[in-house]
């Protein structure tokens, strides 16, 4: 069958999650998977939603996901989208259809006038690493992942 790539739907949600916790699974990170169809949903179509998605199917069977979303690169002056996930299931892997996907997102950025795409990679996923700088990724070592959330995060919000 020929694999298609298309904007996700809402009734594309199960099939996401489905592929997130195989994601999650594969990185060693199962244990935090928290993120309920809901909250996904409410984040991609609801009220201020603001992630985008793709999805590859080959014919009816979902075999791919990304997600992304809008930001902006102060020091740059650029505007980007940052991808949030991108999962191929490991038997579709090597066939460029990560390239695929990836062409498509920056296909959306462009004509949204997005000059650049962002996006974090565990540093033992080394074959993650090398896809990426295969197709021409900059690698910045510089920089370090932070994050308030939960109990930190609540402190912060109640001033």
């Amino acid at each position: 069958m020929e694999i298609k790539i298309q904007k996700t739907a809402e009734s594309d949600i199960p099939h996401i999650l489905t592929m997130m916790r195989e994601f999650a699974e594969y990185e060693g990170l199962g244990e935090n998977v928290e993120v309920t169809a809901e909250r996904l949903r409410m984040a991609m179509f609801g009220e201020g939603s603001f992630v985008d998605g793709v999805m590859a199917f080959d014919g009816e069977e979902p075999v791919a996901y990304a997600l992304f979303y809008p930001y902006f690169a102060s020091f740059r002056g650029q505007r980007g989208m940052y991808l949030e996930d991108i999962y191929i299931k490991a038997e579709r892997r090597g066939n460029s259809l990560g390239e695929r996907m990836l062409r498509e997102i920056a296909r959306i950025a462009t004509e949204r006038g997005f000059e650049r795409i962002d996006f974090q990679v565990l540093e033992n996923n080394h074959p993650a690493i090398g896809f990426y700088e295969k197709h021409g990724a900059v690698r910045d070592d510089t920089e370090r992942h932070f994050k308030f959330t939960d109990e930190a995060f609540l402190r912060l919000a109640e001033g």
